[in-house]
């Protein structure tokens, strides 16, 4: 499902914070744009008006953004249920009426409304976007990243792009072996001039036909004060793009979460160890707590060999969260493919590959079978592994 863009309308920071919280907390993901950017032209899928001050003003405003956004969902939310104001705010264009604050329930099933409405329409932009987040360094968060992106390009020839939200220390383009004259902060301190043709000058593309926007080399930058400018360039790239793949690290911070918001999918890696499970589930918790809904969270076991120091099976009732995907143990065959700058995707004839061809195909489509194969004959517990986590948790 393609990212839908949100517009809270209200002079009221307490509104706005709180309708933003709500915005995002559900299974549809939401980037919610300032009033600036909607000044420029962009155009909003969920239109929240708050109609809790002057009636007339309020149902000016509603007609005018009606006017600009016929095929929005436009919310009217007021201080309470009043006949005559509900009547009004119809009649002046909106879908919905809400008090303010609107129930959890009803608020995000009248945004799944507004979404198939949306997907109806010819003009709506279809893009998939999808963060990896690794539980720890050294998960292979970003190997699993690289190697999607490039076989999501290669298999669907259709635009796609990967972002490195690491400062400092981000490795896509030394993955694939390419330079980059521009950074994601180029992007990022750009705003006011970044559009498509300025879009093009920024990125490197690949042999495979995926474009990269590469991370940044300041240790400090991308920063908490970036994260609404994040927000901005993602969706502009899912204005350009079919397909966003973002590695976004392993930190929970403010740029990550502004990614989570955007994702269609979020693809958690995890090892099947002791301090790699006990991180993920605290982080699967915390993003639960930040409203990145747990349904988008798909749990990626990477490193999978026998013998488990921790089964799958164990992980996934630890975690209470199902394992998506298991890639196997291959030191020799990703070192090879790092040193040499050509994604173990695009060499063939390994296990690993083979996983990352099947994975892909789940992601461009998720209605197929799913291919749940363990990285060799049956789960063994591991009793030390076991033991450790009986003590942790």
């Amino acid at each position: 499902m393609a990212q839908l863009v949100g517009l809270i309308v209200s002079q009221d920071d307490a509104f706005r914070k709180q309708i933003g919280q709500q915005l995002r907390s559900g299974a549809m993901p939401i980037s919610v744009m300032d009033d600036r950017t909607a000044r420029d032209g962009v155009l909003a899928d969920i239109i929240i008006v708050d109609v809790r001050g002057q009636t007339p003003g309020c149902m000016a405003a509603i007609e005018l953004l009606r006017a600009g956004a016929p095929a929005a969902g436009l919310f009217a939310v007021a201080s309470a249920e009043d006949p005559g104001l509900i009547l009004q705010s119809m009649r002046a264009g909106a879908n919905e009426f809400f008090t303010f604050p609107p129930p959890e329930s009803d608020f995000h099933e009248a945004i799944r409304r507004a979404a198939a409405r949306r997907q109806t329409s010819t003009s709506a932009a279809k893009s998939n976007t999808m963060v990896f987040f690794g539980a720890k360094g050294g998960a292979g968060t970003t190997t699993l990243a690289v190697n999607c992106a490039v076989e999501v390009a290669r298999l669907t020839k259709r635009p796609t792009i990967i972002v490195d939200l690491k400062a400092g220390l981000g490795e896509i383009t030394l993955f694939l072996g390419v330079r980059s004259r521009y950074t994601l902060i180029d992007a990022l301190d750009n705003l006011h001039r970044l559009d498509a043709e300025f879009l093009k000058e920024l990125v490197v593309k690949h042999k495979s036909g995926l474009e990269i926007l590469a991370g940044s080399e300041l240790f400090d930058r991308p920063s908490a004060a970036d994260a609404g400018a994040l927000e901005e360039v993602l969706r502009l790239l899912a204005r350009q793009y079919e397909y966003i793949v973002v590695d976004a690290g392993t930190q929970i911070n403010p740029c990550s979460v502004a990614a989570m918001y955007t994702a269609e999918t979020i693809c958690f890696v995890a090892n099947p160890d002791v301090p790699s499970v006990r991180n993920a589930q605290r982080l699967l918790d915390r993003i639960g707590q930040l409203g990145s809904c747990r349904e988008r969270v798909r749990l990626l076991l990477n490193r999978a060999a026998e013998p488990y120091p921790i089964p799958p099976a164990q992980i996934e009732a630890t975690l209470g969260h199902p394992i998506h995907h298991t890639f196997p143990s291959d030191y020799k065959t990703v070192s090879t493919a790092l040193n040499s700058g050509v994604p173990v995707a695009l060499t063939g004839n390994s296990a690993i590959a083979e996983q990352f061809d099947r994975f892909t195909r789940r992601v461009i489509d998720p209605s197929a079978e799913p291919q749940m194969v363990a990285a060799g004959g049956n789960f063994k517990l591991s009793t030390l592994g076991f033991d450790r986590l009986a003590s942790i948790w």
